[in-house]
């Protein structure tokens, strides 16, 4: 089993075919979007493949360390900039195929008008551990 990432980019990413954001939907057209997204994680906890997921705000902030005794620098909010991550979900499958299949599926999650955004899901492997070599 690998773990895989599955990024849901409110901006930043390939415009989606129903291109309508999400803050000018119905409240109908966003509890049926969460709704989708909440049976899907159902789905795959009931397979063994769903590690968990989030929906983000949208503010945010950069922070870095600034040395010895010195607090942390802060830059931000930086809701306006073109890339903003909307949500991810962590998975557990068999291979990057399942992993590329199921964030097809999340992808066709509804939006403007009760239709499937189609939206573009980055997917990325966790950072797995280099084989050890024994003599």
């Amino acid at each position: 089993m690998a773990k895989y990432l599955l990024l849901k980019h409110y901006r930043g990413a390939p415009a989606p075919v129903n291109n309508v954001p999400m803050d000018r939907w119905t409240p109908e057209e966003i509890s049926a979007h969460m709704q989708y997204m909440q049976d899907f994680a159902d789905r795959l906890e009931k397979s063994g493949e769903f590690v968990d997921g989030q929906a983000l705000a949208a503010e945010g902030a950069w922070v870095r360390y600034d040395g010895e005794g010195r607090p942390p620098v802060t830059d931000g909010p930086f809701a306006e900039t073109k890339d903003l991550i909307a949500g991810w979900m962590v998975i557990d499958v068999d291979s990057y195929e399942r992993a590329v299949e199921l964030a097809g599926e999340l992808s066709a999650a509804p939006g403007a008008g009760g239709k499937p955004i189609h939206e573009w899901l980055e997917v990325r492997p966790f950072l797995a551990a280099p084989p050890t070599v024994t003599e």
